[in-house]
């Protein structure tokens, strides 16, 4: 197989997924990489509210992650980047600047968008049922995206996780996400890890989680850029996933970009 990229690995740090860095690294190697990732959820400041500690590493365990990483890119021969998975919320836009970029050093991080800002609670998007949510979602990461902090949108299609319709509420907001993509030029994520969730049924028959195919067909027929990734929590899918996430793409005719980067960085 030819070797492919994937910029959207975890590790066990985050309390939901199994292997350190080296686990996927070695796996990455065997099953053929032309370079990897690691965006693992990144550690919030203790005083940030609702800030879902069980699922990501903490401040204190940031260094470990760092040191982890950057020791495989010595004798790697392909390349391997830092990163951090985050949310989107305003509050937060200084950690992610001057803490996860500055202090820490990341190479990149992507925009997970996994949560809706009421206040001073986080709830899940895939969770929230109502139109007003759904339009508050699209909202925030929106402005998330316009942060330009972010190297990609992960998982653009999570609000359709828990068996939500697609009806035109979520196809103008779906919309306005890839208008939002095309406008600045930022990657979409086909996903490679909704593929192994439990499936949705729909009054078509049963779904992915996600991807759903009824946005993958309006990106395919604009001019976005996508990119294909594992979101691997098991190093045995740090590339299998990753190729998966290639193949549904081709599906819709779709050419993901390899990375991130501008040539010639490593």
């Amino acid at each position: 197989m030819t070797p492919i990229s994937n910029f959207h690995t975890h590790s066990l740090l985050c309390n939901h997924a199994i292997g350190k860095p080296e686990d996927y690294f070695k796996q990455a190697l065997k099953d053929g990489c032309s370079a990897l990732g690691f965006s693992d959820h990144c550690p919030y400041p203790a005083d940030t509210p609702d800030y879902w500690p069980n699922i990501r590493m903490s401040v204190e365990q940031a260094p470990e992650y760092v040191s982890w990483v950057r020791s495989l890119q010595k004798d790697s021969p392909f390349p391997i980047y830092l990163g951090f998975e985050c949310e989107w919320d305003k509050r937060l836009e200084s950690w992610y600047r001057d803490g996860l970029k500055g202090q820490f050093g990341a190479d990149y991080l992507v925009l997970g968008s996994h949560w809706i800002t009421k206040g001073d609670i986080h709830d899940y998007i895939p969770d929230c049922h109502s139109t007003e949510d759904l339009i508050n979602h699209t909202n925030q990461t929106i402005e998330g995206m316009k942060s330009g902090l972010f190297a990609f949108l992960a998982h653009p299609d999570l609000c359709m996780a828990h068996e939500r319709k697609w009806d035109k509420e979520v196809a103008s907001c779906m919309k306005a996400i890839l208008d939002a993509a095309i406008d600045l030029d930022m990657p979409l994520e086909v996903n490679g890890l909704g593929m192994h969730k439990p499936m949705c049924r729909t009054e078509k028959g049963f779904r992915y989680a996600y991807p759903v195919g009824e946005f993958w067909q309006m990106v395919a027929e604009s001019s976005a850029k996508v990119i294909c990734n594992a979101d691997a929590h098991d190093p045995k899918d740090v590339i299998a996933h990753a190729q998966k996430a290639r193949d549904y793409a081709k599906n819709f005719g779709i050419k993901p970009i390899e990375s991130i980067f501008s040539e010639g960085k490593d």
